[in-house]
């Protein structure tokens, strides 16, 4: 049986995946990303509910070995209140680039039945690269229906997922 490499004998490359989750709600404004999206609802949350920067928050601190968005800034304390996300984001960054940790590559989803996100997947790409100080050729943004089917095809909620590459 071969022995297993020991840790310097790695590479320093980490994967983490984040995912999220917000009700769709009336009188709530829709950001995704960072940017604002017109639409009739938003999504509701303890902060402005991004569920986008949330899901690449979680894979970013996953990969770094730094927990996850809510011990971060727990939704129990009242100073992450109606927080803007890409503030969260950026703090959540500046610990990951802290431990030495910089990004190879950024790849999400976001899931929802409505609106159609065709044409904001540019702005949003460009709004996180600007977050993370990358280029943008570094994140990848796709958008996907629900086919009508759970909380997201009946329009309840919207979801997001986030898969980043670390490099030390």
């Amino acid at each position: 049986m071969a022995a297993q490499p020991s840790s310097d004998q790695l590479p320093d490359l980490r994967i983490g995946y984040g995912q999220d989750c917000h009700r769709l709600e009336s009188g709530y404004q829709l950001v995704l990303g960072g940017v604002p999206i017109e639409f009739e609802m938003g999504l509701a949350g303890h902060s402005d509910a991004d569920v986008l920067l949330h899901a690449i928050t979680d894979a970013l601190l996953g990969a770094a070995g730094l927990g996850d968005i809510g011990e971060m800034f727990p939704n129990t304390e009242e100073r992450w209140k109606g927080a803007d996300s890409r503030d969260l984001l950026a703090a959540a960054f500046e610990e990951v680039q802290q431990a030495g940790w910089q990004i190879v590559n950024l790849d999400c989803t976001i899931s929802a039945e409505r609106p159609k996100l065709v044409s904001y997947k540019p702005l949003i790409r460009e709004s996180i690269a600007r977050i993370l100080k990358v280029e943008t050729e570094q994140i990848n943004v796709k958008a996907k229906t629900g086919e009508r089917v759970g909380p997201v095809g009946r329009q309840e909620a919207m979801t997001a997922d986030a898969v980043v590459l670390l490099t030390k």
